[in-house]
Order: structure tokens, then sequence, then C-alpha cells
């Protein structure tokens, strides 16, 4: 997997599973620690791949430290 880059203001990084229940999976596990954190990602789904986009939209879109603390909860949850 590649890691998180800077592209149009936002961190993204795309994950790749197996298949659609471990991309779904995957998805569940983050939605849950994004709503602890209360930051939630922009993300699209297509069947084994999950494409995250994060940035901070009350701080105007741009990249903050709540971003970071985010990828970085996601890092420990990926495979």
């Amino acid at each position: 997997m590649s890691a998180w880059v800077e592209q149009d203001g936002k961190l993204c990084r795309t994950f790749r599973f197996r298949d659609f229940s471990e991309a779904f999976a995957f998805m569940t596990r983050v939605a849950l620690v994004a709503e602890r954190l209360n930051h939630h990602p922009e993300w699209t789904n297509v069947w084994n791949s999950v494409e995250i986009r994060l940035s901070t939209h009350d701080a105007g879109g741009t990249i903050t430290d709540k971003d970071r603390d985010l990828a970085s909860a996601i890092d420990a949850i990926a495979p």
C-alpha cells in the first residue's frame, strides 16, 4: 500500500483489499474511529479499493492536526 500524499490541499491515500467484503470491513472500522474523533473522511469505494481524502472543513478545507491524527489512526487499522 502507498503512503499518504498531499494532493489538492488534502491528505490522500488509496487502500486495496482482496475483495469488496474486506474493503467494506475496513471502512466500517474507519467509520467507528472517525466518529470517536468527530472527524469524518471524504471517501469512495469501488469493489476492493477505498480512496480516502482528509481535510478539515471548519478550517477552510486545509490539512490540520485533526487530519494527521485520523490518518495515523487509519494506518493503525489498515492491514
